[in-house]
């Protein structure tokens, strides 16, 4: 279990971020599409999980617009964006503010996400709903980075979370033939 703080007050989760070389808990969310989004549908790409409580609060909205202009590049690169907001906020939040370079994901069917990934706020007034967290995954779905934000009310850290899953890539056969000659 980790605590942090909304506005000062201690706040518990459910259990602990994966840990960082641990392959990623099993997950199913739902897609703006009501489609099922699983690790299985990721795979060979790198991923970030914005996971954050509510689309509603400027934070929250803050990181996936944040997220939306900077992480979406290379090309082998998600960012999902994880709340307990249903499809519909997802769709209309990302609609309306052109935000077409992340992918929106509801936990709102899966409640033991927020259990898997230790990121269920189990006390205060945002009691379950999901703490502001980043996991970010190599293209073999191995958690490379972790990132429980302390103070729900403060944004994560997307440079240390942007550098390494660019900076975490493992070069195809073509790249080690080009520098081998």
């Amino acid at each position: 279990m980790a605590t942090l703080t909304f506005k000062g007050t201690p706040i518990r989760t459910s259990g602990e971020l994966p840990r960082v070389g641990s392959h990623c808990p099993p997950f199913c969310l739902t897609g703006v599409d009501l489609g099922d989004l699983t690790p299985e549908n990721l795979v060979g790409r790198r991923v970030i999980l914005n996971i954050f409580p509510s689309l509603d609060t400027p934070v929250c909205a803050d990181s996936v617009q944040t997220f939306n202009a900077r992480a979406a590049e290379p090309s082998d690169t998600v960012v999902l964006c994880v709340s307990m907001d249903l499809p519909f906020a997802h769709k209309r939040f990302c609609g309306t503010q052109g935000l077409d370079r992340v992918l929106p994901a509801s936990a709102f069917r899966s409640p033991e996400f927020g259990r898997a990934f230790g990121v269920l706020m189990e006390d205060g007034p945002l009691a379950g709903l999901l703490a502001r967290a980043i996991v970010a995954l190599d293209e073999n779905g191995t958690v490379v980075h972790t990132q429980l934000v302390p103070e729900i009310t403060q944004e994560p850290d997307y440079d240390l979370a942007i550098g390494l899953i660019r900076n975490h890539h493992h070069p195809c056969p073509e790249d080690a033939a080009l520098t081998s000659e």
